[in-house]
């Protein structure tokens, strides 16, 4: 499926769900920090997170004004190099996910501060193989570790998120190992920062970043 021909069949709904894509819709406060967490490091340390959770524009989005990051970058994670495409990866067959790559500098923020706007306003983590007007399992909400710390913290914050029932519904996030992470199609990168009139990014996108503004400042960049 083209760009355009997305665009055009998701438009409607979009507009019926303002704020479907953003987690506050399933929360009503702010979320918690994480009990477990890896130590800020004493010094500038880039490290890597891939993180899926519905469309890649708006997650991008999110993190690419997020304090300590130094790139985020859509793309897919799940699948096989040769059905690393657009559009192949939209027919929901490919085991991809529609995912972001962030390099941070872990001396200013932390893995666990990072899962926290996960969580908290870049999707909406109970939502099962859709988001918003999103639907398909290219869609899921997922964390992609590459190691056993990333994993046991993903895994303790969303066992600490649910036992708080902080959502109503329960967390579908998996925690997955990471195979491979393939960098989106160029006219995919960026795209919120792009297009920002554009209806889909206006109704679904735009309020994450805005959420993010208002709930972390701390961590918020205007960049």
């Amino acid at each position: 499926m083209t760009t355009s021909i997305r665009l055009a069949s998701i438009l409607l709904t979009s507009l019926l769900t303002v704020t479907a894509c953003s987690a506050r819709a399933g929360t009503p406060a702010a979320l918690p920090e994480p009990v477990l967490d890896s130590p800020r490091a004493s010094a500038p340390t880039r490290q890597t997170v891939v993180l899926s959770g519905g469309c890649f524009w708006g997650v991008q989005a999110v993190f690419q004004h997020v304090k300590g990051v130094i790139s985020a970058t859509s793309g897919y994670s799940g699948g096989a190099a040769k059905t690393a495409q657009y559009e192949i990866v939209s027919t929901g067959e490919t085991g991809h996910a529609e995912s972001v790559q962030v390099v941070y500098d872990a001396s200013q923020i932390t893995y666990g501060e990072l899962l926290r706007v996960f969580f908290s306003v870049a999707h909406d983590p109970t939502q099962l193989n859709r988001q918003g007007p999103d639907e398909g399992t290219q869609y899921r909400s997922s964390i992609f570790y590459s190691n056993d710390e990333q994993k046991h913290i993903a895994e303790a914050y969303i066992a600490q998120l649910d036992k708080a029932k902080v959502f109503r519904r329960a967390i579908v996030t998996k925690v997955v190992p990471l195979q491979a992470f393939y960098p989106a199609e160029a006219y995919h990168q960026n795209y919120a920062s792009l297009h920002p009139n554009q209806p889909y990014i206006v109704y679904n996108d735009a309020p994450k970043v805005e959420h993010l503004r208002q709930e972390f400042p701390d961590l918020y960049t205007g960049k």
